[in-house]
């Protein structure tokens, strides 16, 4: 069969498409591994999304998918590994060797974490370098940190550690850390938080498990060391757009590029949402708003 619509990805993005489409009424599917994209992960409360004085990243996905599901979006879970656009329809190849052809094609897949590429950090993955600070974050209650990365994403991992942790340190690369003003004021009340900025990360040390990192001082050149027992690398986010091949164009980012009226690349039919697009605002309800614009002007595609 060929659906009207699939939606690859099932974070904020791709859920909303799916609520969507159901309410144009059309035959759409949802492809994904699990639902939630990076809101599985966040480490705090999400305090800004509306209707909401405060909810945790878990319940929100939770109401998501409810009411996804409660509109009838049909689901596979897997994953896109193909995309391919012939005679006017979109083949995708899935994992688990599954083809599936649409008229159009929303992609929602967001970005996963950066990696450093400094000596000892694929060695430690799982044995003190984490990249999820709710999945791994009480395993080192009682024990001293290391946060790369002085975004907002940095600092809500330290705010959240801070419940188990018993000293914190928050690297920055640059001359100053980019989080916003209300997670420093967090921070800086917290007691247990250190920031550290122009430091540069060089090696992830240790002996079966990691207890020390070595960061050089940008602004002397000296090198330092601080004795940890976990570093969680809080770096940004890589967009997932290698199975795309040449239906997109991308930025130096590896960002889809998309019109920002409609969400469609340059291959028509084809539509990028979320933290996977070269948008500059990176937020759950921008995302969300992305997905239902992308939508109407599918079925718009679709119609014509």
């Amino acid at each position: 069969m060929i659906y009207d619509l699939i939606i690859i990805g099932g974070g904020p993005a791709g859920m909303t498409a799916g609520i969507y489409s159901a309410r144009q009424k059309l035959d759409s599917l949802i492809v994904t591994k699990e639902f939630g994209g990076q809101m599985t992960h966040k480490a705090v409360d999400i305090e800004n999304y509306p209707g909401f004085d405060k909810i945790s990243g878990f319940e929100l996905i939770a109401k998501f998918e409810d009411q996804m599901k409660s509109k009838g979006v049909k689901v596979m879970y897997d994953e896109v590994k193909e995309l391919k656009k012939e005679n006017n329809i979109f083949v995708a190849l899935t994992e688990e060797g599954k083809t599936i052809e649409a008229k159009a094609v929303i992609v929602a897949t967001g970005a996963e974490p950066r990696r450093l590429d400094v000596p000892g950090e694929t060695e430690y993955i799982g044995r003190g370098v984490s990249y999820c600070t709710t999945c791994d974050g009480p395993l080192y209650n009682g024990k001293d940190v290391a946060i790369i990365g002085g975004g907002d994403t940095g600092f809500e991992a330290a705010i959240f550690l801070n419940n188990y942790a018993s000293n914190i340190y928050i690297l920055e690369y640059g001359d100053a850390v980019r989080a916003g003003k209300d997670n420093q004021e967090k921070a800086n009340s917290s007691g247990k938080i250190q920031i550290i900025t122009s430091a540069e990360l060089k090696e992830i040390k240790g002996d079966g498990f990691v207890n020390q990192i070595v960061f050089k001082d940008r602004k002397n050149g000296e090198e330092k060391t601080l004795d940890v027992q976990g570093v969680f690398v809080q770096a940004g986010y890589q967009p997932d757009t290698e199975f795309l091949k040449n239906l997109v164009d991308l930025s130096e980012r590896k960002e889809i590029m998309v019109n920002f009226e409609t969400f469609e690349t340059k291959t028509p039919g084809l539509f990028a949402v979320g933290d996977v697009n070269n948008g500059k605002v990176k937020q759950v309800v921008v995302a969300c708003g992305q997905g239902a614009a992308a939508v109407i002007y599918a079925y718009k595609y679709i119609n014509k």
